[in-house]
C-alpha cells in the first residue's frame, strides 16, 4: 500500500517545478514544530509523556509500599504530574530555543530550494542537500511544514510558511512533499 499523497492534475502541471523559501528560523518555529510532533508523531508523543507516566508509577508503588493514606497519595500523585509535565513543557522550550541557536550560528538567513528529487538550504555560512528518502513523513501545522526522519530518528527539519517567495509556492510544495514523503 502505497502511504504517500495522491496526484491530481493540478499537481502534475506544477511537477518539475522547483520552489523558493527564504527565511530566518526563529525558536517559535522550532517550539511549534516540537509541539506539533508531540502531538502528531508516536514518538513525539513517547518522549513528552514519558516523564509524568514516570511519577505516576514511582508515586504508586512508593505509595503502595509505604502504605501512603489516600490523601497523600493522591495530593503527591498531583504534584509529582504536575511537576514532571511542566518539566516536560520546559524542556521543549529548552530544545527549540537551542536548535534555534545552532541553525543561527551555522546558517542565519536560509534559502530553501526544493523539487522532486530534495531539497537545498543555503545559508549565509552553511549549506545542506538532502533527499527526501531522508525524511519518513511530514507534518503541516498553520504555519510551518515539519520534515521528520522517523520513529525513532529525533531528525527534525522545519520549513516555515512565511518564507515563500510566492503564495502559490506553499501549494507547490505541499505537493511536492505529498508525493515524496507520509503526511501525519
Amino acid at each position: 500500500m502505497d502511504t504517500r499523497g495522491g496526484d491530481s492534475p493540478r499537481q502534475d502541471t506544477d511537477r518539475g517545478r522547483a520552489v523558493e523559501f527564504v527565511y530566518r528560523p526563529t525558536a517559535a518555529d522550532f517550539e511549534e514544530a516540537l509541539r506539533a510532533r508531540a502531538r502528531r508523531s508516536p514518538a513525539g508523543r513517547v518522549q513528552f509523556l514519558m516523564a509524568p507516566l514516570t511519577a505516576t508509577v514511582a508515586v504508586s508503588v512508593f505509595s503502595t509500599l509505604h502504605d501512603a493514606s489516600p490523601p497523600v497519595w493522591i495530593a503527591t500523585l498531583v504534584l509529582s504530574v504536575a511537576a514532571t509535565s511542566w518539566g516536560a513543557v520546559r524542556g521543549l522550550r529548552t530544545t527549540a530555543r537551542r536548535m534555534s541557536g545552532v541553525m543561527e550560528s551555522s546558517y542565519g538567513q536560509c534559502r530553501m530550494v526544493a523539487d522532486e528529487r530534495g531539497a537545498v538550504i543555503t545559508g549565509e555560512r552553511a549549506s545542506h542537500t538532502t533527499e527526501w528518502t531522508a525524511h519518513r513523513e511530514y507534518l503541516e501545522t498553520p504555519g510551518l511544514f515539519v520534515l521528520l526522519s522517523g520513529d525513532r530518528a529525533a531528525g527534525i527539519a522545519v520549513l516555515p510558511k512565511r518564507g515563500a517567495q510566492d503564495p502559490a509556492d506553499v501549494d507547490r510544495l505541499r505537493a511536492i512533499l505529498d508525493r515524496n514523503l507520509k503526511r501525519l
